[in-house]
């Protein structure tokens, strides 16, 4: 299909016209807040919760997720030049990086458990062809399932409103949090820890609150509507007394006797929370020190392999399953997160590891240097996979000397023995 075919058949998942509430000609309709933002945390959270879905996310918004070939062995072999790379490397859409896509993605992912990508601009309509190739792309928030249609909610960069569509599951990419078992069940450890988190938030707020919580004792018995009316009058006085004081001083009737009931109560509670927040880490794979940056190279593999890597394997697997065609996976094209293997090693051993891998002939001069932040090398070895510590075939004798050929003496004559033993020479 040309180009002038592409652009007549160009594709948008929006097809309402702008809502003129909120709307200027010059711009279009504004918003106080972000609303192309998919992930909303509750305000005032300030749980350990947001904290760990905040670090897992970044962690895996920072593997790029590229469009590649591959060989017959499902390795990385070539990058694939497209619209879809753009998107998952440079440019999501207008308000978001690829790298800001993924982060809200496997936000949204973590807090309800399924996130739908969805694809907004294509060069030519799907219902035209399968081989379409996507330009720029959504996180939506699924609402409703159906046999084989979603309903999700999308941001609609148009009319700047959070839009609802119904969607082919074809059409749109649904990856499934392979974490839902320990973050989003009903009775899971997350949501165990998240209910008592907020219940020792309301304990420390109502103790905090400046109520006395106070019970006066007074020296008569308040049955009758009478003596109800004196104990309030009574409980009012010593309200002003406290409210007019500078410090906060009242008198009370020698009889009287003043009871206070916020103490602090006794419970297992904080318990509770710290034997909550340990089985949390040991199911999801990470320990305390990855968060306060000490976790030591075989924590943070462990990390990697039980979380990080679990999740981009479902971004990947649902990208590669919706938005390329059977054709394309045919010719081994597949959507794949470059991972990088000295990110976590320390720069100590960084130059043992280069060594081998160089000395080993795995990688080039060239491939190596980046990941000290040099930049490539133009000799033509710094391409070439060579052993630095090894000469070259047939430069094994240094230039311009010539081997000495030695003969044992004990096949020398023995006439010319005797000579050079006269002419003072030794053999």
């Amino acid at each position: 299909m040309g180009l002038s075919d592409r652009l007549a058949h160009a594709w948008n998942a929006f097809s309402k016209s702008p809502d003129k509430k909120n709307f200027t000609p010059e711009y279009g309709s504004w918003t106080f807040g972000n609303p192309n933002l998919n992930y909303r945390p509750v305000v005032g959270d300030q749980t350990i919760v947001t904290s760990i879905y905040n670090q897992i996310a970044i962690d895996v918004s920072n593997v790029p997720i590229r469009h590649v070939k591959t060989d017959d062995n499902g390795n990385l072999k070539s990058y694939y030049r497209s619209y879809l790379d753009d998107c998952l490397s440079l440019s999501a859409n207008i308000d978001q990086t690829g790298q800001g896509f993924f982060q809200d993605l496997v936000l949204t992912l973590f807090e309800e458990g399924a996130v739908a990508i969805v694809p907004v601009d294509t060069d030519v309509s799907p219902d035209l062809t399968q081989g379409y190739d996507i330009k720029s792309m959504r996180v939506g928030t699924i609402l409703n399932w159906y046999p084989r249609h979603v309903r999700v909610e999308v941001y609609n960069d148009q009319t700047g409103q959070r839009e609802q569509l119904t969607l082919e599951k074809e059409f749109v990419a649904v990856v499934q949090n392979p974490l839902y078992s320990v973050m989003n069940a009903p009775s899971s450890t997350l949501q165990r820890l998240t209910q008592k988190l907020h219940l020792l938030d309301a304990i420390d707020k109502q103790s905090g609150s400046g109520k006395l919580d106070i019970i006066i004792q007074l020296p008569y018995v308040v049955k009758t509507e009478l003596k109800k009316q004196q104990a309030e009058a009574r409980r009012k006085a010593i309200e002003e007394q406290l409210a007019g004081s500078q410090y906060g001083i009242a008198y009370t009737d020698g009889a009287e006797r003043i009871t206070q009931l916020n103490r602090p109560s006794e419970n297992n509670l904080m318990s509770q929370i710290q034997w909550l927040t340990t089985q949390l880490y040991n199911q999801l794979g990470m320990t305390e020190d990855v968060f306060t940056g000490k976790a030591d190279a075989r924590q943070m593999l462990n990390y990697q392999n039980r979380t990080v890597r679990p999740v981009l394997k479902a971004i990947t697997d649902a990208i590669t399953r919706t938005f390329l065609t059977k054709t394309a996976r045919t010719q081994r094209q597949r959507i794949m997160a470059i991972e990088d293997p000295f990110l976590n090693v320390p720069l100590e051993e960084m130059s043992k590891l280069v060594d081998s891998v160089k000395r080993n002939e795995i990688g080039t001069a060239n491939e190596l240097r980046p990941k000290f932040g040099w930049a490539q090398s133009e000799d033509e070895t710094a391409n070439q996979l060579v052993n630095s510590n090894i000469n070259p075939m047939g430069e094994e004798q240094p230039p311009g000397e010539e081997p000495v050929d030695e003969v044992p003496a004990s096949e020398v004559p023995i006439s010319e023995l005797m000579e050079s033993s006269q002419n003072g020479t030794h053999m």
